[in-house]
This record gives structure tokens, C-alpha cells and sequence, in this order.
């Protein structure tokens, strides 16, 4: 069993970090949330006021922070502090850069690094049913493989340093605007007096089908487990897509690549911020739709 280092104990990182101690890992958790160190410690992992003090003996150190600049802050106390031939995994989502820059920064300190974010929401993390995409190299790929698999169902090794990053982004955009579609679709079956149970009936088993259509369906009903359900409360907050939606356009720019329905998503998303929506599901962007404010 290995010793792990587990940095970033919020809304995905405690169950992530849960199942590794749940598996039989030595697990030392480290946030700047009292409250989430002592729900860590309710769940067998060893709380951890500093860094240096979660990484001092640990063999894997993983992160799951807000943002690159965070990460980067992180990962150079990580550096300084970590045990010799420590694995650095960051699971966070963020932007390409950063990602490469953490890489850089790993390696300048002779450790072995990847990118790992995920998808699948909290209900994922929970479940251990996460999918992975890792951006590094086929060694550290190797090493990291079975501790993603306790948290995850789905690992997938898409290139080297940044590249877990990049297909993050690509999926989130794709989910994001996907949601739209289904989201104006079921609006205007309400128009025409179509009922959500025939809609959902015709349209997942038809053209029509997607992941935001029959996992995560935006209206109560026909998808028991979507937040619909729950009144919208978050799997994946309306401000966490905006944020993915932001690097995207962000990578998009840097590139010089078209996504014009990408950039359309994010403007709607934050409107939808703007009014006080970004706690709650990015699907009941639907209410937004409805009300005729795009």
C-alpha cells in the first residue's frame, strides 16, 4: 500500500482521497478548510495542517486545487519539501500552461508528473467512477494508473505533459454546449405542449441521443438521478462549467482555433452567473432559457 499526500480535500478531492483510504492507503490530507480536515479525519485519512507536513514521507502526492495559479504555488512548495522519487499527480482543471509549467517544475526537481483531471462529477468521486485523462510520460502514466483506478472507472493516458488538460477542456466544451441544445430543445417541447417523458422517449433513442440527454437530463422525470431532480442542486456547478468554458476560449484564442458555439456557451453561462445562479447545476441553465433572457 502506498503512502499519499493528498492535497485539496473540497467537494471531489475528499471522496477522491476517501477511496484511496478506504482501498487501505495511507492517505495524509491538507486543506485550508478546518471543517474539511475534520470531515477527512472521519473518513480515515490523516489530517495535515501544511504541506510540508503532508509530503514529508509521502511516495505519491496528489493535488486538487481551483486554478493554475494556485497549482503552481502548491507544486513549488511541493518541490521543495516532497520525499526523493515522490510520483506529483495534479487533478485539478486547469489551463494548458500552468499544467506544462507544473511538469517543468517537477521535472527541474527530479520528480516524475502528470495532469490527471477528471469527469464525472461529485457523484463520481463518491462512486469511484471517474474518468481520467492524463497528460505525461509513459513512466509516470505507469505508476499513477492503479491509484486512478481505485478512484476512477475510466483512465485514459492522452499524451504527454498537458495533454489531460486539453482533452478536459475539449470534453467540458463539448458538455457545455450539448446542454444548451438539450436544454432549448425540452423548452421548446414545453411551447408546443410536448410532454418531457415523450420527448425524452423519441430523442434518446433517436438522433437527438447525448450524454446531457440521457444522464443528465435537465428536467424532472425521465432521468431519476439528474440534479432535475434534486431542484438543481450541483453535481457540476454552472460556475464550474463557466470555468471550463473560460479555458477553453482561452486555449482557443492562444491557438487560433474557431469555436464559435463554444464562445456562445460561455457568454450565456455567465450571464446565468451574473444572476446569482453559479451554486447550482450547470443544467438548470434550462430556467435561463425559459425565461426568454438569451
Amino acid at each position: 500500500m502506498a503512502r499519499i499526500a493528498f492535497i485539496g480535500l473540497g467537494n471531489m478531492g475528499l471522496p477522491m482521497a476517501a477511496n484511496l483510504a478506504k482501498d487501505g492507503h495511507q492517505v495524509f490530507g491538507c486543506d485550508v478548510s478546518e471543517a474539511a480536515l475534520e470531515a477527512a479525519s472521519k473518513l480515515g485519512i490523516a489530517p495535515a495542517k501544511a504541506i510540508e507536513e503532508a509530503v514529508a514521507s509521502a511516495e505519491v502526492v496528489i493535488t486538487m486545487l481551483p486554478a493554475g495559479a494556485h497549482v503552481i504555488s502548491v507544486w513549488r512548495t511541493i518541490a521543495d519539501h516532497a520525499a526523493k522519487g515522490a510520483l506529483l499527480i495534479d487533478c485539478s482543471t486547469i489551463d494548458v500552461d500552468s499544467a506544462r509549467k507544473a511538469h517543468t517544475m517537477a521535472e527541474a526537481a527530479s520528480f516524475l508528473s502528470l495532469d490527471a483531471p477528471v469527469s464525472g462529477g461529485t457523484g463520481g468521486a463518491s462512486a469511484g467512477t471517474l474518468t481520467f485523462m492524463a497528460g505525461g510520460t509513459v513512466e509516470a502514466f505507469a505508476r499513477a494508473k492503479p491509484l486512478l483506478e481505485v478512484m476512477g472507472a475510466k483512465i485514459v493516458h492522452c499524451g504527454e505533459a498537458g495533454a489531460g488538460q486539453a482533452a478536459k477542456i475539449c470534453n467540458n466544451m463539448i458538455l457545455g454546449i450539448s446542454m444548451l441544445g438539450v436544454c432549448e430543445a425540452f423548452a421548446l417541447g414545453e411551447r408546443l405542449g410536448l410532454s418531457h417523458e415523450a420527448l425524452f422517449e423519441v430523442a434518446s433513442t433517436s438522433s437527438g441521443q447525448c450524454w446531457s440527454l440521457t444522464s443528465y437530463c435537465p428536467v424532472p422525470g425521465p432521468v431519476p438521478n439528474s440534479p432535475a431532480n434534486r431542484d438543481y442542486a450541483p453535481g457540476f456547478a454552472a460556475q464550474l462549467m463557466l470555468k471550463d468554458l473560460k479555458l477553453a476560449q482561452d486555449a482557443a484564442l492562444s491557438t487560433g482555433a474557431s469555436t464559435p458555439m463554444g464562445a456562445q456557451a460561455q457568454q450565456i453561462y455567465s450571464l446565468f452567473e451574473k444572476q446569482g445562479h453559479g451554486g447550482r447545476d450547470f443544467s438548470a441553465i434550462i430556467e435561463l432559457l425559459r425565461d426568454h433572457q438569451v
